[in-house]
C-alpha cells in the first residue's frame, strides 16, 4: 500500500491517527497550522511535519487526508482537493471502517456528555463492559486495541462532517438548536444536516419529537425509529399539580421530583437514555434505581457555594444560548440572578436571549470577553467588564440575601480560556478565594 496519507491537526485526535497509522506500518505526513506544539514530542522523527501553515502542495497530491475535528472542511484548500477526488475523511470514519464492536453514537446541541454519562453508568450497573470515547474520553482509534460489549461515542457536529459510512447500533440526537454558527456558512440547516448523518448507517434511530430539526429526512423501513418529549412521543413526561413523572404506555413509572436531577431538560435526557436501555433490554428497576441517584456533572447547573442566603452556580458549559436558556427556566423562581455572561459567541443569533429576558426584571447581566460589545448592545443596562473576574468582584459587593449568581455564559470559553473546564474552575477558585478572606 503505497498511499500518501496527510493528517491536518496535531492534537489527541491527531496523534491518535498518526499511531494507528504507524501500527498499520504506513508514515503518514502531518500538518497542523500552529508552531508552538507539545505533541511534536511524541512524533518519530521520521515523520514528515509541516507547521505554521497548511501545505498546500502536500495536500493536492495526497490520496487520503484525515482531518482533525477542529479544521473546517469548507476551507478553500480542502474543497480544492475534494474536487480534485482526493477522499477526505476525519477519525470517526476511519474507526468505523476498522471496528467490529455495536455502537451507540450520541448528538445533540446539549446534553450530550450527561447522556453519555448516565448511559454508561447504567451499562456498568448491568455488568456491560463498555468504553467512552469521540467527544469524551479516548480518541475513537484508540479504542480499537479495547476489546467491549459497546462503545458508547458523543460525537459533534465537527465529527459528524466527515462520516461517509459510520456503522452504528444505535443513534440519538437529543436536540437542535443554533450552535457553531460561526463553521456553518450557510447557517443552522446545514449544521442540522451534519448532524442528521449520524442517523445514516444506525439500526436504531431516536431523537426529540418536539425538535423538527431532529427528525430525520427519510423513514426507512428497515430501520426502527423511537421518539421522546416533553408531552409528545413514546417515552413522555406527565404533568401531575407540582410533581413531574416519566409516563411509558400511559403507566407512570417514576416520580422525577424525588429524584436529584435538575431541570426539565435532564429529564428529557433520561427519557432518551431509558430508550436505549429498552433496547439494550436492561431491566428497568435498575435504570430508575441508577437515576434516583444520579447527580449533575461538574459544570453543569454545579452549585459550588452558599453561605449568607447567596447561591453560586457554576453552568460553564452552557456554551450556547439553548443552554443557558435551560439554566434560566430551572432558576424562574429566584429572586434576583445575576447572569455572567461572555465569550466568544461563534456568530450565533444572541438576540434570542434577548427574547426569552424580555421583562424579566429580576435578571442582572455582566459581561466580558470578545461578545461583551455585542451583548452591550443587546442589553443596554448589562454592566461590560475585562474578565469574568472583574465582575464577580463587582458582584459580591451587591448581592444580597436570596440572590443567585450564575455563570452561564451563552458562548464558547476560547477567547479567554482553554475550554469550559477551565472557565468553571477559574470560577469556583474566584469564589472560594472571596469566602475564605
Amino acid at each position: 500500500m503505497n498511499k500518501k496519507i496527510v493528517i491536518i491537526g496535531l492534537g489527541i485526535t491527531g496523534i491518535s491517527c498518526v499511531n494507528f497509522f504507524l501500527k498499520k506500518g504506513l508514515i503518514p505526513s502531518i500538518i497542523d497550522e500552529n508552531f508552538n506544539l507539545n505533541f511534536i514530542k511524541k512524533i518519530p522523527s521520521y515523520v514528515p511535519i509541516h507547521l505554521g501553515s497548511l501545505n498546500k502542495e502536500w495536500i493536492l497530491n495526497a490520496n487520503l487526508i484525515i482531518l482533525s475535528p477542529g479544521i473546517s472542511i469548507f476551507h478553500p484548500l480542502l474543497l480544492k482537493a475534494k474536487k480534485k477526488g482526493i477522499e477526505i475523511i476525519g477519525d470517526i470514519e476511519l474507526f468505523s471502517r476498522y471496528n467490529k464492536i455495536p455502537v451507540i453514537a450520541i448528538t445533540g446541541t446539549n446534553g450530550k456528555s450527561t447522556v453519555v454519562n448516565m448511559l454508561s453508568q447504567i451499562m456498568k450497573k448491568n455488568n456491560f463492559n463498555i468504553s467512552i470515547g469521540g467527544n469524551i474520553g479516548y480518541p475513537v482509534l484508540d479504542l480499537l486495541s479495547i476489546k467491549r460489549d459497546f462503545y458508547i461515542l458523543e460525537i459533534s457536529s465537527f465529527q459528524l462532517e466527515t462520516i461517509k459510512k459510520f456503522n452504528v447500533y444505535i443513534a440519538l440526537i437529543l436536540n437542535i438548536s443554533q450552535d457553531h454558527m460561526d463553521r456553518y456558512p450557510l447557517g443552522i440547516k446545514q449544521y442540522r444536516d451534519f448532524k442528521l448523518k449520524i442517523y445514516n448507517n444506525a439500526s436504531f434511530c431516536i431523537y426529540n419529537i418536539e425538535n423538527k430539526l431532529c427528525y430525520p429526512k427519510f423513514f426507512h423501513k428497515e430501520k426502527k425509529y423511537i421518539t421522546f418529549g416533553k408531552v409528545n412521543g413514546q417515552y413522555k413526561l406527565f404533568f401531575d399539580k407540582n410533581m413531574i413523572y416519566l409516563k411509558i404506555n400511559n403507566k407512570k413509572i417514576l416520580n422525577f421530583s424525588k429524584t436529584k436531577l435538575i431541570g426539565i431538560h435532564n429529564y428529557l435526557n433520561f427519557l432518551a437514555v431509558l430508550a436505549i436501555t429498552d433496547i439494550l433490554k436492561i431491566p428497568r428497576k435498575i435504570s430508575l434505581k441508577k437515576i434516583n441517584n444520579y447527580k449533575n456533572m461538574d459544570h453543569i447547573l454545579q452549585i459550588i457555594h452558599k453561605e449568607n442566603g447567596i447561591t453560586w452556580i457554576n453552568d460553564s458549559k452552557s456554551t450556547n444560548i439553548n443552554s443557558t436558556i435551560v439554566a434560566l427556566k430551572y432558576l424562574y423562581k429566584k429572586k434576583k440572578i445575576w447572569l455572567l455572561l461572555g465569550g466568544y459567541d461563534k456568530n450565533c443569533e444572541l438576540h434570542l436571549l434577548k427574547q426569552y429576558l424580555k421583562n424579566k426584571n429580576n435578571i442582572i447581566i455582566y459581561c466580558f470577553g470578545i461578545s461583551s460589545k455585542k451583548i452591550l448592545s443587546l442589553f443596554t443596562k448589562s454592566i461590560r467588564v475585562k474578565t469574568m473576574c472583574e465582575a464577580i468582584k463587582k458582584i459580591i459587593k451587591l448581592v444580597k440575601y436570596g440572590d443567585t449568581v450564575l455563570l452561564s455564559p451563552a458562548c464558547s470559553s476560547i477567547d479567554q480560556f482553554k475550554n469550559f473546564k477551565h472557565r468553571g474552575k477559574e470560577f469556583i477558585q474566584l469564589v472560594k478565594k472571596i469566602y475564605q478572606k
